[in-house]
């Protein structure tokens, strides 16, 4: 049993999914926790519940069975609404194909998870610069997403998952779509962000990405080898 001392606790969880007369297993059982501050890697094969885990983790996906705890809060336990302003506090998403707004420019596409917010205009456009200069894109703020790298384009969906200044970062494969040399990069502005605090949990199945993490925890057929 835990004792509630941690940021993220998973008791029991599982996932099914139906398929046709069928019921496939996405995550059979798991149990663990993840601290503050932590950076952990979460890494198995494709198909192995990595993705299905980091949903269910960001109050995405709403599991078959157990319990998620975010700072002691059951989050399946709230009502939609109550889960989608839980997000918005505590959860930035960096999804696998960036999913960037293409007619939106940069500045507009980091500005996006503010928008239901009480944050007034000229605040929002603040915040937004800030974390552009942050991840080194202060310059490309009119850009579209199409005239830009695929590194660059990594790094403003980061700024947009961190403009909230959000606790946890969830990171699909963030090193995907990059070559090696544009993925350091990305990965060390993921360290730097950690260093100044936040946790940071990252589905990955490239062993190369692991040494930035400080832990890892093995998916394989839906169930944890090691946390």
């Amino acid at each position: 049993m835990f004792d509630h001392l941690h940021l993220i606790e998973i008791k029991e969880m599982g996932k099914d999914y139906i398929s046709g007369d069928s019921t496939v297993n996405a995550i059979k059982n798991m149990d663990f926790f993840i601290d503050d501050g932590e950076f952990v890697s979460i890494m198995g094969q494709s198909g192995s519940g990595k993705s299905t885990l980091l949903s269910i983790i960001g109050g995405l996906n709403h599991p078959t069975r157990g319990n998620i705890f975010v700072d002691t809060l059951d989050i399946y336990s709230l009502s939609r609404e109550q889960r989608a302003d839980f997000r918005s506090e505590y959860i930035g998403i960096i999804f696998q194909s960036f999913q960037l707004i293409p007619y939106l420019n940069v500045l507009e596409n980091v500005k996006l998870p503010m928008a239901i917010t009480g944050i007034k205009n000229e605040k929002k456009k603040e915040m937004a610069m800030s974390v552009l200069e942050k991840v080194g894109l202060q310059e490309k703020v009119d850009r579209l997403p199409d005239q830009l790298s695929g590194g660059e384009q990594e790094r403003v969906a980061i700024a947009r998952a961190i403009v909230n200044n959000p606790p946890i970062l969830l990171a699909d494969e963030p090193t995907g779509n990059l070559d090696s040399h544009t993925a350091n990069g990305v990965m060390g502005l993921l360290k730097e962000l950690n260093a100044e605090g936040q946790t940071i949990i990252m589905v990955t199945h490239n062993s190369e990405m692991e040494k930035y993490s400080s832990r890892t925890i093995m998916i394989k057929d839906g169930s944890c080898l090691l946390s």
